[in-house]
């Protein structure tokens, strides 16, 4: 079960829930990165995210980051699960992990939010943009996360970083991301200076609503979570705008519209009107943030060819690297990327 000894992990949790004998263990579909299980212990229901096995690059798979960030937020407006323990020892399920509290709600793979009304569809879109302003006015030092990232020179980092893992990536190049690869650091804003918290993976799919009504009660998946700059967040989060049903389940070709879902210009409108003021959303984050989730979907197919990832779906996800580069530069104005050929 994800590899994992159930009898350790039942000697793990008597140490610290000793009333509770009956333990079930239910592996969690979908998550493409760190293993994530439903347990139930006794009368307590909990979920557990550990590190996949096998070799994985320095500084992935950050469940302890995850656990650290979450733990701060939890006196903050920005809703997340409660977490309870953090455990580094692999000597009880082979690589680290952490468990929280398991939270009653609707998740969403599908951004066309299908089975929803179009009241509901508009609603939970804006709690979405609403919860990510919250997050990015929470100030870092304020709940003990100061050292938490590299304050300044975020973008210019970032894209070296993922410029490096996918380099560093043992499948076949990408002509499109090594377009991007040239075209962003040219065109990278002047540094503003704005720092937040950045949650690196903001999606309605890392978002829990309520079980009936439209609202965000948990973010999820703070495993690249940073210091970073608000307008990277913000980027990604219009994603679905941008991206085709098959293209990790984006909205555009579908009759949205009509659904209720708000277009990209309210979605950001509505963010702007709870954040803390920052410069205006530019093509250059909407092109960053593509690129970086295409460079995640080449380390999801790097670790299939391994074998070592979080789910069957991985091989057949892989592909979509050169779907979201080739997105990346369809947000770029013509008249700024006409030397790029995107064929």
């Amino acid at each position: 079960m994800c590899g994992i000894d159930v009898g350790l992990l039942g000697y793990w949790l008597r140490d610290r829930l000793p009333e509770a004998p009956e333990l079930y263990v239910e592996p969690i579909s979908g998550g493409q990165s760190n293993p994530t299980l439903f347990v139930n212990y006794g009368p307590h229901e909990l979920v557990l995210r550990k590190k996949p096995e096998g070799e994985i690059l320095r500084g992935a798979h950050a469940i302890e980051r995850e656990y650290r960030v979450m733990q701060a937020l939890a006196d903050t407006d920005v809703p997340v699960p409660t977490v309870r323990w953090l455990e580094e020892d692999p000597h009880y399920l082979g690589t680290p992990f952490y468990v929280m509290d398991r939270l009653q709600g609707r998740v969403f793979s599908d951004c066309t939010l299908p089975g929803i009304s179009p009241a509901d569809r508009r609603a939970m879109y804006l709690s979405m943009a609403e919860t990510l302003a919250k997050l990015h006015a929470v100030r870092p030092d304020a709940v003990g996360l100061s050292d938490y990232g590299k304050p300044g020179n975020y973008f210019e980092r970032q894209i070296g970083r993922w410029t490096k893992q996918y380099h560093a990536s043992t499948g076949p190049r990408i002509a499109a991301l090594d377009q991007l690869i040239d075209w962003l650091p040219a065109n990278m804003p002047a540094d503003d200076g704005a720092v937040s918290i950045a949650h690196g993976d903001f999606r309605l799919g890392n978002m829990m609503f309520h079980p009936t009504e439209p609202r965000v009660i948990a973010v999820m998946d703070w495993e690249l979570s940073t210091l970073g700059h608000p307008l990277a967040d913000l980027g990604f989060c219009v994603m679905p705008w941008l991206t085709a049903p098959e293209e990790y389940g984006g909205i555009l070709g579908t009759p949205w519209q009509e659904a209720g879902i708000p277009t990209m210009e309210e979605f950001i409108e509505v963010y702007f009107a709870h954040a803390i003021p920052t410069a205006a959303l530019k093509p250059f984050h909407i092109a960053f943030a593509l690129f970086r989730f295409a460079v995640i979907f080449v380390g999801i197919a790097d670790r299939a060819r391994a074998g070592n990832a979080a789910s069957g779906e991985a091989a057949e996800l892989g592909p979509l690297a050169e779907r979201f580069a080739l997105r990346a530069l369809e947000a770029i104005p013509a008249q700024d990327r006409a030397p790029l050929a995107t064929a």
